[in-house]
């Protein structure tokens, strides 16, 4: 498949978001995943992260729509902290998805911070809402979350805009990651997509 060449990348953002949606519900396992996703008893969640951009990244290059997804992130948040009740919830995901042959990673963003210094090796604040976690996800082009409503409109969630996602453009979102952990993604990132522009951690 050829790449795009209209990228979207400096249109204005309806434009964008218009193009944005199109290319992820070509995306037929995403696709599958957000319209089942409206059944779960969840107030406030996202599909997010990786999924989407590298879905987008995919398209752009020509590349068949799954390639490098490792899995689809789906977040949400409640203030029961337990481990119990996001275990339960974790289940009724996998059970509902139980046809999609990706891995789905359920997690509590309200909870990240009890287990974030054992993962990453330092303390974060805990999260007072959904929306601050995106803020902190570590690149411009994947602090990105979505989901379908019960009238299958799209919500979107992007507090660095797309511009950087439809440009192939990797920065670092400073919030909260380490040059390590930057420097790792892109490495990753760089092996499948090597016409992504990278930013240096040092810009």
């Amino acid at each position: 498949m050829p790449a795009n060449k209209d990228s979207g990348f400096n249109r204005d953002l309806n434009w964008q978001i218009g193009f944005f949606c199109n290319i992820i519900r070509k995306n037929q396992i995403l696709e599958q995943v957000l319209r089942k996703a409206r059944g779960l008893p969840l107030n406030a969640y996202y599909i997010g992260a990786g999924c989407l951009s590298q879905t987008v990244w995919n398209y752009l290059s020509g590349f068949p729509l799954n390639q490098g997804i490792k899995d689809i992130d789906l977040v949400y948040f409640d203030q029961d902290l337990s481990y119990q009740k996001e275990d339960r919830i974790i289940k009724l995901v996998n059970q509902l998805l139980a046809d999609i042959p990706l891995k789905i990673d359920v997690k509590n963003q309200a909870r990240v911070h009890l287990w974030y210094k054992e993962h990453f090796g330092y303390d974060i604040m805990p999260y007072s809402q959904l929306e601050e976690a995106v803020n902190s996800w570590p690149t411009t082009a994947t602090a990105i979350a979505t989901r379908l409503d019960q009238d299958n409109n799209w919500v979107i969630y992007a507090p660095f805009g797309l511009n950087d996602l439809l440009g192939k453009i990797v920065r670092a979102n400073k919030t909260q990651i380490t040059k390590e952990i930057y420097h790792k993604k892109v490495e990753r990132w760089r092996a499948i997509w090597p016409d992504l522009k990278i930013i240096p951690w040092e810009k």
